[in-house]
């Protein structure tokens, strides 16, 4: 990566998570050749992400909107975060968020991970580029 790069995020590919979600990676590649992954996911009103970990920490900016967000086993303590707040989840530890409200959610995902790995407490299978396998 010696040169500057500029990603235009409407020139990325479009990667549906369900019905309810879209992911658009920006900074990464298959290959892992970058020391990060970042990525913008779009989701709709009502969508809960699945209980899921990475083996690394993953970190979550609000670009719009408002979610939910908690540690599987402490629905108890689930955090609201709203444009503008970011949340750390340490490798690891499953995790999920909902969308709240009725307005669409947008976060920057940032994987500090050559590659994305995702482990789904359902035992949903990934493919080879660590996305969700659905049947939907």
């Amino acid at each position: 990566m010696a040169d500057m790069q500029v990603i235009r995020l409407a020139d990325t590919e479009v990667v549906k998570f369900g019905p309810d979600a879209t992911y658009q990676l920006i900074v990464g590649d298959d290959e892992g050749n970058t020391p990060i992954r970042t990525g913008i996911q779009t989701s709709q009103p009502g969508y809960v992400a699945p209980v899921h970990s990475h083996p690394y920490l993953e970190v979550l900016y609000v670009l719009e909107g408002v979610a939910e967000a908690w540690i599987d086993g402490q629905e108890d303590r689930k955090v609201r975060l709203e444009t503008g707040d970011t949340v750390a989840l340490p490798p690891h530890v499953p995790h999920s968020f909902r969308v709240v409200g009725d307005q669409v959610l947008r976060t920057l995902g940032i994987h500090a991970s050559p590659k994305r790995i995702a482990s789904y407490k359902d035992g949903r299978a990934t493919d080879a580029r660590g996305y969700q396998v659905n049947n939907t």
